[in-house]
């Protein structure tokens, strides 16, 4: 258990009067307890309450080994128990229950029903807006992560030649992660070549590459429970004035969104840096998505950079930076950074280069 951790939860609730709370997201569960379960479809449910309570409802299935458990109290039941009986029987009459965000309404439903009395709201931000700021510990996971992440890069660009299609470099990438020590990938890595650049989560196919084509590489894997994200665009033995133009462009954005980031500046303000670049270059209608997004055990965490973030930046907070242009039937350019708030401005976790280059 890591009782700083849970301590800034239950902080959490006692500033919002909330009186319990089930956790179902596998893994805050880890951030919290140390114990990692993907249920399936069976319930699990981290209890806890402002009397300092901490039980992890489980099915039987999965067995709890690891010593940081040992002062968790564990409730088994198996696939024929109703399990949502068991978990309201020690459920308390005391101020709201918050629900995490993840909680399938197959569960909650019930649970609902059972407790008719009582007051249901979401509960996520009490663990969301504590793993929004990592501990040097998850700090340094995060940068090993990217690191590796750099030398899959690498790989990657060096890898491209003639006949190579999309699926190919993601097979090679997946094999170049294995071969690096990494625990996987973050989440399937888009790689794509000309127009399929203009998309931005094109599925990968079995096209070859084309000279002049641009060359989209959003990549992440996975080490010690932490992740990394990164993208680089890349042209394919030559590159057109306009791409040429397009790339210096997304270029500044990214560099501008990366000098907004210090503490006390909001999520938006990063946003605006960026767009703003884009918008003054002629080709804001083609900037079709958020600037970022929060990242560590999970690829996709709480918190965006966004246009209606309005939060304030502190120190440990990491996301990404990734402003791109999107010319439908042409080609498309994106550059992403993941970036480390510190006490003074910012630290970029990716070191593989950013300058415009020609592969080929």
């Amino acid at each position: 258990m890591n009782q700083l951790r849970l301590d800034r939860v239950t902080d959490y609730m006692l500033q919002t009067q909330m009186g319990q709370m089930l956790i179902s997201d596998p893994a805050s569960i880890f951030y919290l307890t140390g114990v990692w379960i993907q249920p399936g479809e069976r319930m699990l449910v981290l209890y806890l309450n402002l009397s300092g309570e901490k039980r992890l409802f489980v099915n039987g299935l999965f067995p709890i080994q690891t010593k940081d458990a040992s002062d968790l109290q564990i409730h088994y039941f198996s696939d024929t128990d109703d399990s949502i009986s068991l978990l309201a029987e020690y459920m308390r009459d005391e101020g709201d229950i918050g629900i995490d965000k993840t909680w399938p309404a197959r569960f909650l439903l019930p649970l609902m029903e059972t407790l008719s009395h009582a007051s249901f709201i979401n509960g996520s931000p009490a663990v969301d807006s504590v793993r929004l700021v990592k501990d040097v510990n998850e700090q340094a996971l995060m940068r090993n992560a990217s690191e590796l992440n750099d030398q899959a890069m690498k790989v990657l660009a060096s890898s491209v030649e003639d006949g190579c299609t999309e699926l190919e470099l993601s097979r090679l990438l997946k094999e170049t992660y294995r071969t690096l020590g990494t625990d996987g990938i973050s989440f399937t890595p888009i790689i794509a070549f000309g127009a399929n650049a203009a998309l931005p989560h094109h599925d990968s196919g079995n096209a070859p590459i084309q000279p002049g084509a641009s060359i989209i590489c959003d990549i992440g894997c996975i080490k010690d429970d932490y992740c990394s994200d990164m993208t680089r665009t890349f042209f394919y033995k030559s590159v057109s004035e306009k791409a040429r133009q397009v790339y210096n462009l997304v270029h500044q954005a990214n560099l501008a969104a990366i000098a907004a980031v210090r503490p006390g500046a909001r999520f938006c303000d990063v946003d605006a840096a960026a767009r703003q670049v884009i918008e003054a270059g002629g080709y804001g209608a083609f900037f079709t998505h958020r600037t970022g997004h929060s990242i560590g055990m999970e690829v996709h965490e709480f918190g965006d950079v966004s246009s209606v973030n309005t939060a304030h930046l502190e120190p440990g907070m990491v996301f990404s930076i990734e402003p791109g242009i999107y010319l439908q039937n042409e080609f498309g350019v994106r550059i992403e950074d993941l970036v480390l708030v510190t006490e003074t401005g910012c630290e970029v976790l990716n070191h593989f280069s950013k300058a415009l280059t020609v592969i080929g």
